[in-house]
């Protein structure tokens, strides 16, 4: 990515640039952030040469007078050109019609629900193993340690 000049950009604010120019700086101030920077600091010099507007409502309303004058452009009216009949069968409404009557075709004969009973056994493991839950274990082991501790103080007492 080329990068212009601070005197370059100075050029492109005071318009003493070709318009094919001017147009390449516009597209690179979108995409380059450096260079963005570099036309602000030229804004900022040459605005104190540019000429102060006097009157501000005057001139704004000068500029919406000449606005107002210019003429929409004429839209030419198709009157003689027709739109190409396509065929119902390339219709939009008549592919949502078709996907409808399979939709329901499908429903009705039951294949959804045969496909959610297919992925319930596929989903199922053959064998399951029990597995016993954490504090089922904790508790196990505690009843195991203390039937050991009460058969070492019977021993313990013979």
């Amino acid at each position: 990515m080329r990068h212009y000049s601070k005197e370059e950009w100075t050029k492109y604010v005071k318009n003493e640039l070709d318009h094919d120019v001017r147009e390449d700086y516009e597209n690179h101030l979108y995409t380059c952030d450096q260079c963005l920077d570099i036309y602000i600091q030229a804004v900022d010099e040459v605005e104190g040469a540019l000429p102060v507007i006097e009157n501000e409502s005057a001139f704004t309303d000068l500029i919406m007078a000449q606005i107002a004058r210019n003429e929409p452009p004429a839209r030419t009216e198709r009157k003689g050109v027709k739109k190409a009949n396509k065929p119902f069968y390339q219709s939009a409404i008549f592919h949502y019609s078709i996907a409808a009557a399979m939709t329901i075709l499908l429903m009705s004969t039951g294949v959804f629900q045969s496909i959610t009973h297919y992925t319930e056994s596929v989903q199922m493991p053959s064998f399951q193993e029990k597995r016993t839950s954490v504090t089922e274990g904790i508790v196990d082991k505690t009843f195991a340690w203390i039937d050991s501790l009460e058969k070492k103080s019977k021993e313990a007492n013979k």
